[in-house]
């Protein structure tokens, strides 16, 4: 069969349009990949400005935990701050004058009292001292017995832990914000005196009959 000159043209012809389509269709894939590429670029941005939010929300609920936090300690502190309160001003001032009251002439105060050795430690909340005499002084918001027979098992180890006190007279007393009758008479029974607050000052309650017990 021979091919004649219109038959060359009408392969050409077809082939051109075959390659308008071919590259029709590299377009439109070209078209479709950058729709996707855009498409993915979105969201990754969706999804980086939803990270964001999600840190900018934990950064808040951490700072808005870390307020509370702070808020519920000052209010830790508030309720514990009565006990320090009527160490500081009403026990303090008035152990001295309360002291020489019944003939231990006291002249100075050492709070918060603390001794740590090898074979032993001691926590002593006010120690009340002259030349010859030491008075240990526990105190607490409310007494109770336990916190009594405490006081005396650190009586009792005292000297030995605190050697340089050997050659004086120790006595102990007890003092709270509440003491009730029974409990005041249990540790008045043990030899301590017991401090108490009576309207606006701390008295000691044991009688002028009273005596204390030394170690």
């Amino acid at each position: 069969m021979t091919t004649t000159a219109d038959d060359v043209w009408k392969i050409l012809a077809e082939l051109a349009i075959e390659q308008k389509e071919t590259k029709r269709l590299f377009q439109e894939t070209d078209r479709i990949l950058k729709e996707q590429s855009q498409e993915t670029d979105r969201r990754f941005q969706e999804t980086a400005q939803s990270f964001q939010e999600t840190e900018r929300i934990l950064k808040e609920k951490s700072q808005e935990m870390d307020r509370r936090f702070r808020e519920t300690d000052r209010q830790i502190g508030k309720l514990s701050n009565p006990l320090g309160e009527f160490v500081e001003y009403q026990v303090r001032p008035s152990a001295v004058k309360l002291f020489r009251q019944r003939n231990i002439n006291v002249h100075e105060l050492h709070p918060g009292v603390t001794v740590k050795r090898d074979n032993g430690g001691l926590e002593i909340d006010l120690l009340v001292v002259n030349d010859t005499e030491v008075v240990l002084v526990e105190v607490k918001s409310k007494l109770n017995q336990r916190d009594i027979d405490e006081h005396l098992e650190r009586l009792n180890k005292f000297k030995r832990l605190m050697p340089r006190y050997q050659e004086m007279r120790a006595y102990g007393a007890v003092g709270a914000m509440i003491v009730t009758d029974e409990v005041a008479n249990y540790a008045y029974q043990k030899g301590l005196f017991v401090l108490a607050q009576n309207g606006d000052n701390v008295i000691i309650t044991n009688d002028e009959q009273f005596k204390p017990k030394t170690w």
